[in-house]
């Protein structure tokens, strides 16, 4: 059987004034056409399909086209969660029309997908919450698949009946996803998981979220969740979030961040978007490729100290967005600074950056970096200065005095 797993789609996204609704169009094309040139028997959508909870029009209009004809009018089964962008309600509404299709959304933990057989000939032979059994007209083996989409704070409390802590919240998932492995998922079929969550290896550094993301490592109280707590029954794990391709799972299960299809912030500026192919059947390993995707625009981060050089990078290239440091040893002229949006209409940011009296560039913040704490932006700048993190007694002399600001 052939899968195939992308997440992040983020319909409707800005960047800053820009749309990004026509080159989603075009790599949601992409996607298809690799599904359909690859054969591919399922879809897995892995969360934050919308980027807000109350989507435009042309972004709703654009996922329900792009998953009919992705589906195969009904020929070709999508299994697509919540992330921690999605309207859990906006997500389910159509479910039950979504369903003739073979298109199958679940946002709520409570939820039971109905079981029976579609006139495609896909049936659902299983189904609880958080896991469905689905049999394909042309697959030997049925697949089964542990549904784990994003939960918020009221969520977390109905879930867990009390606070949610760190350790509880782990554990009582872990628990809830072994008992559907156990009770579900032997060696007769094939057994995914399909997550929207951080996940790390314990004992490891946390991957950075994307600047573009919302930070779900402290909602609820909740923090990273580990590899370990996905069952070792899973053949492979299909996840959302994190807009980077990794695989930050162990030897024996590929756990998977496919990434975003588009970059949607700079701090993704050097990254291939891509999609998964998975080939996997029943009581074996999986085999696993990426592909990388080539519809949208790249962005760029980049630093000039001259107007030609600026002009010259800008016209090779034309097809981008783009973040403009510009060093000077004053403010940029209004004429310099109109050349260089006049030259190129993907400029997001043009931002000055000024020498001191010694020759040396001073610290400059970059857009991205305005949604960062107090603390960090600190550190940040004193590294730039003094070459070397604050220590802690000026550190705690720092948090003194931003704990008095009054904040009206």
């Amino acid at each position: 059987m052939k899968i195939l797993h992308t997440a992040d789609w983020h319909l409707g996204k800005r960047l800053q004034e820009y749309s990004r609704l026509e080159e989603q169009t075009l790599v949601l094309d992409e996607i298809c056409q690799i599904a359909d040139q690859e054969n591919v028997d399922l879809v897995l959508l892995a969360g934050d399909i919308f980027d807000t909870f109350n989507p435009a029009h042309e972004a709703v209009e654009l996922l329900y086209k792009t998953l009919r004809r992705l589906s195969k009018n009904g020929a070709r089964p999508i299994l697509a969660i919540s992330g921690n962008h999605d309207s859990t309600q906006f997500v389910e509404a159509p479910d039950p029309l979504a369903r003739e299709l073979g298109i199958f959304f679940y946002s709520r933990y409570d939820s039971v997908i109905p079981c029976g057989k579609l006139d495609s000939g896909i049936e659902i032979l299983k189904s609880e919450s958080g896991f469905i059994e689905l049999k394909l007209p042309q697959a030997k083996h049925p697949v089964r698949v542990i549904l784990a989409p994003y939960a918020n704070e009221v969520s977390l409390r109905t879930y867990l009946g009390e606070e949610n802590r760190e350790e509880e919240f782990r554990k009582l998932l872990s628990a809830k996803w072994q008992d559907l492995a156990d009770r579900h998922c032997d060696e007769k079929g094939l057994n995914l998981f399909l997550g929207h969550f951080f996940f790390m290896k314990e004992g490891e550094k946390p991957e950075a979220e994307p600047e573009s993301e919302r930070p779900i490592l402290h909602v609820g109280g909740t923090q990273a969740l580990f590899t370990r707590n996905i069952p070792s029954q899973i053949q492979y794990a299909a996840l959302g979030h994190l807009h980077r391709y990794h695989d930050v799972g162990n030897d024996s299960i590929p756990i998977v961040y496919s990434s975003s299809p588009l970059a949607y912030s700079f701090s993704e500026a050097d990254q291939e978007k891509k999609v998964v192919l998975i080939e996997a059947q029943a009581g074996q390993p999986v085999s696993y490729l990426p592909i990388g995707l080539k519809q949208g625009r790249p962005l760029f981060r980049v630093k000039f100290d001259n107007l030609a050089d600026t002009l010259s990078w800008l016209e090779a290239h034309p097809y981008c967005f783009v973040e403009i440091t510009f060093v000077a040893d004053e403010s940029i002229d209004a004429t310099t600074r109109k050349a260089i949006l006049k030259a190129h209409d993907g400029i997001v940011s043009l931002i000055p950056q000024l020498k001191n009296t010694g020759g040396q560039e001073t610290f400059a913040l970059h857009v991205d970096d305005l949604g960062k704490d107090m603390e960090t932006l600190f550190r940040m700048y004193y590294q730039s200065e003094k070459g070397q993190e604050p220590n802690a007694q000026l550190l705690g002399l720092f948090k003194e005095i931003i704990s008095q600001i009054d904040p009206a």
